[in-house]
């Protein structure tokens, strides 16, 4: 019988961002097959975690998911979900919303800024560094920063059974992105809300803080989004110029409804400047990286099969709601175009 580490994973009830928690949980167990059928339900403070009140506080946790745990000696990391002591969804569990569709993938682009103290990484201790323009996807002393971080994270996430897909540093200094991709809303939501809690815990190693505050640097600086990348079986495999065209205009009428989604702060980055669209406005076209829905040039040269990408979701976004959101968005087109 082996002891196993199991780190217990969840989303807390702090708004208007919520933020990750863990503990670890030890069983001893044979054979272990890493699945979530052999992990008890758990309970924590949920006074603590402002998703209870102190005379009733228990709140229970629900393994949902599994992975590896690469950085530490038999250990797993486990994504869960918030029960009300009766066992029904807490309200800060957007992931029981769901109604899953693996029919449906997702590839989220996770954009991030690395603080050193108040400042970016690489940002001069006083001031600012030279306009952006030379940092995306750069390589160089000066150019980039905290290198070792962001390879480490892709390292981890990999060894982990996280899927990602690509990295790159983005347009401000000490701002980077990592690509997760997906099959299923429930899984893109867990393989996010994994690879975010490895960012942050390798973060600790480094003295440096994962801010994921979609306008972390005012002024003429990018801010950071969460671009999701979406598709079903129609989409991959029958494809059409009008098919897309229709997706398109379905999210048009329910763009308030995905905004209300994608993120805290998110007006403050959605200005019409700085590769967005405004966040009161909607619109999409083909290779338009201002535009709230992208067509990649790739569509319309593979006979218009493929993905689109909703560039609204904020750096902060939930996962879970995101994917919910656009589900429902393009199976109402389905409808009205059946």
């Amino acid at each position: 019988m082996s002891a196993i580490k199991f780190e217990y994973i969840w989303v807390d009830g702090y708004q208007p961002e919520p933020r990750l928690r863990s503990k670890t949980k030890v069983l001893f167990l044979d054979n272990y097959d890493g699945s979530t059928k052999d992990l008890p339900v758990w309970s924590f403070d949920g006074s603590s975690t402002k998703q209870a009140e102190g005379h009733s506080s228990d709140c229970l946790l629900q393994p949902a998911a599994v992975y590896v745990d690469p950085a530490r000696v038999n250990a797993y990391l486990v994504v869960c979900e918030v029960l009300n002591p009766d066992g029904t969804p807490h309200a800060s569990n957007t992931r029981s919303l769901i109604e899953d569709d693996p029919d449906f993938w997702f590839g989220f682009e996770q954009e991030y800024v690395l603080m050193d103290g108040a400042k970016p990484a690489g940002f001069p201790e006083d001031g600012f560094p030279e306009p952006q323009g030379p940092y995306y996807c750069a390589v160089g002393n000066g150019n980039v920063a905290a290198r070792q971080l962001v390879e480490e994270h892709l390292d981890t996430c990999l060894a982990a059974g996280i899927q990602l897909t690509g990295i790159n540093a983005e347009v401000m200094l000490g701002q980077w992105e990592y690509q997760v991709f997906s099959k299923g809303a429930k899984k893109a939501g867990d393989d996010l809300i994994a690879s975010r809690y490895l960012l942050y815990r390798i973060s600790e190693d480094y003295g440096l803080t994962v801010n994921l505050h979609p306008k972390p640097v005012k002024g003429d600086w990018n801010g950071s989004g969460m671009h999701a990348n979406f598709s079903n079986k129609e989409m991959r495999e029958v494809g059409g110029e009008a098919l897309f065209t229709a997706i398109c205009e379905s999210f048009r009428p329910t763009h308030k409804e995905h905004i209300d989604v994608y993120g805290a702060y998110n007006n403050e980055r959605l200005t019409g400047l700085h590769e967005t669209q405004s966040i009161d406005q909607f619109s999409y076209g083909v290779s338009d990286r201002g535009a709230s829905i992208r067509i990649p040039i790739a569509v319309m040269q593979n006979n218009w099969k493929g993905y689109l990408e909703d560039r609204r979701p904020a750096s902060n976004g939930d996962p879970y709601q995101i994917t919910a959101r656009i589900i429902a968005t393009v199976k109402s087109a389905a409808l009205v175009n059946a």
